[in-house]
């Protein structure tokens, strides 16, 4: 069953086309920014910690995200398919998630990088804030989700390109077009895609 990851900043789309890919492919789509705003809501102990980070646009530390995905990865047992959507988003991260891969047979088949210029992912994300009320989605945090993105996350294309499995897609146009160009590129790396499930 494939197992991948979408790497792309804030507004890009990786919560639609993850879900795209998901039902396409027969696997859960595991977004850790939906679970970790779930526990900021429901008041968890992890929720109250990341929470803070949240509204400043800032990267909930490592040790939260970590105990947050692996547990969605394993729990009750590790699964053996998955699209996952906005982790990990720091070198160590990545390196904690691969090591973690090759222990549990569960390493990414792909990881998709998708392109969009910045101005289109400031106005997709305002729009968004505006008609879904999120408090991330300010003009001010926005822009600095960005920063923090092309400072922590952009070093993760190098670590996944040399490991042979980073493709990149353009992100612009209608969602249909993307998603054709995703499982294009998708079905070029994972084995099993033709069986579409």
């Amino acid at each position: 069953m494939l197992r991948a990851l979408l790497l792309a900043p804030p507004g890009a789309g990786k919560g639609t086309q993850g879900e795209r890919l998901s039902e396409h492919y027969g696997v859960p789509h595991l977004a850790t920014g939906d679970a970790l705003r779930r526990h900021v809501a429901e008041g968890s102990e992890i929720g109250a910690q990341a929470g803070a980070y949240m509204e400043r646009g800032e990267l909930v530390p490592d040790r939260l995200v970590l105990e947050l995905v692996l547990h969605l990865l394993s729990e009750p047992e590790p699964l053996e398919g998955f699209i996952l959507d906005g982790f990990p988003r720091t070198l160590n991260q990545a390196k904690t998630a691969f090591q973690w891969g090759k222990a549990n047979g569960r390493t990414f088949h792909a990881v998709i990088s998708l392109d969009v210029p910045e101005d289109e992912l400031v106005r997709r994300l305002l729009e968004r804030g505006a008609a879904q009320g999120r408090i991330d989605d300010s003009d001010d945090t926005i822009r600095n989700r960005l920063r923090v993105y092309d400072e922590f996350t952009e070093p993760l294309l190098d670590f996944y390109r040399e490991r042979g499995i980073l493709v990149e897609v353009d992100g612009e146009g209608p969602v249909e077009d993307v998603g054709a160009r995703l499982r294009a590129q998708v079905d070029r790396l994972y084995p099993g895609s033709d069986a579409s499930a």
